[in-house]
């Protein structure tokens, strides 16, 4: 690993004078760095060597840019790294008009580096004060995300976590949930985005932040935005169902084609039932869910689900939608203050559980991989 004097003439070859060649294998140098925990650690402590790659973001050469912005996305996706890129190098609103020039090449990088950033929420309000103040604001975000081909040369993709990872600020979820706005009208849609998983988890995951706020709960369940069957479609299989059981389903759930596709990611399906467990914390929440015949849809669902964490939260979800109302006073689940014995039984609970489910992981993959096995040797 490099010593103190190495560093500096690293860092002296930094520069936008130094000559191209030489420039360029001092970047392809410090990119392969960032492929480790020790190399990231190491240049996460040079905050003028960070300073640097950001100014090399504006190169002239195409190749020393690309090593550039390849080495920030490394070095934002190390939370030990956040705070100096974030608040010494300022990256966020040196980087945020470069997203919005609809011809830029390095956009994607872009989206990369603010997803990664906006993971912890101590950074996470950084990057939105950024982008709020000083930046496009969130309502210009939207609006790129939301514009297909607003960039024909990316894909822009990663605005859809860096969205999901915003919105577990309250303030940012306000934003969304601005009755004036449209936003969540906007992105319903993208729960179905077949182009990208990353979109249409990064709605997804989104979404799910939103349901937290149980005030907005009726205003999200109710005609204005009916979320319900964007959360329950990506779950609905093409199984026939009773003519009883079809009438009761709200109209784009009904009479699917017989190749209806499940969602593929179980990162999203889980998502998704979490979103639906949050819409559920209300007993009028629960009234309008259930009156949708959502048990018909998950009651299949679960027959189909392999993955055994997403099975157990379809479980829970679907214990909710069978039980009896709680007892006056404890309507509202997210309000509800649990005992320290009984948390302390359920995180127990919780911790049996989650060891089932790796230990039923292990014997899936140890299966996947002996049926494996026995097709090479035939």
């Amino acid at each position: 690993m490099l010593n103190e004097k190495q560093m500096q003439e690293l860092l002296g070859f930094l520069t936008l004078d130094t000559r191209p060649d030489v420039k360029g294998q001092a970047t392809q140098y410090v990119l392969g760095l960032t492929g480790t925990k020790d190399g990231r650690s190491l240049l996460g402590q040079s905050v003028d060597i960070l300073r640097a790659l950001l100014m090399l973001t504006k190169d002239t050469s195409r190749a020393v840019a690309k090593d550039c912005y390849f080495a920030l996305v490394n070095l934002s996706a190390d939370e030990t790294i956040h705070q100096a890129l974030v608040q010494d190098v300022r990256l966020v609103p040196t980087l945020l008009p470069n997203l919005l020039d609809p011809g830029y090449d390095f956009s994607d990088q872009i989206c990369s580096i603010l997803s990664n950033l906006s993971r912890e929420e101590h950074t996470c309000a950084d990057v939105f004060r950024a982008i709020q103040n000083e930046g496009p604001g969130l309502a210009k975000i939207v609006d790129i995300f939301c514009t297909d081909s607003y960039n024909g040369n990316v894909e822009l993709h990663y605005l859809g976590p860096l969205l999901s990872n915003l919105t577990q600020l309250p303030e940012a979820r306000q934003f969304i949930l601005d009755k004036d706005r449209c936003v969540v009208q906007r992105l319903l849609p993208y729960t179905q985005y077949e182009a990208s998983s990353v979109r249409r988890g990064g709605v997804v995951g989104t979404l799910r932040n939103c349901c937290f706020d149980h005030t907005h709960h009726p205003w999200l369940l109710g005609s204005d935005i009916d979320i319900l069957p964007y959360l329950l479609l990506p779950l609905a299989g093409p199984e026939e169902l009773s003519e009883d059981e079809m009438e009761g389903l709200p109209v784009d759930l009904q009479y699917l084609p017989e190749d209806k596709q499940r969602e593929r990611d179980p990162d999203i399906r889980k998502m998704l039932l979490e979103a639906i467990n949050l819409l559920m914390a209300t007993r009028s929440g629960r009234k309008v869910v259930k009156e949708k015949n959502t048990y018909v849809i998950l009651r299949e669902y679960h027959k189909w689900e392999t993955e055994p964490d997403v099975a157990l939260a379809c479980e829970k979800l679907i214990e909710v939608l069978i039980s009896d109302e709680p007892e006056p006073g404890m309507e509202n689940l997210l309000e509800v203050e649990i005992p320290e014995e009984i948390e302390g039984k359920l995180k127990l609970q919780d911790d049996e559980e989650q060891q089932r489910i790796a230990k039923e992981k292990e014997e899936l993959l140890k299966s996947s991989v002996g049926g494996r096995q026995c097709g090479q040797r035939l």
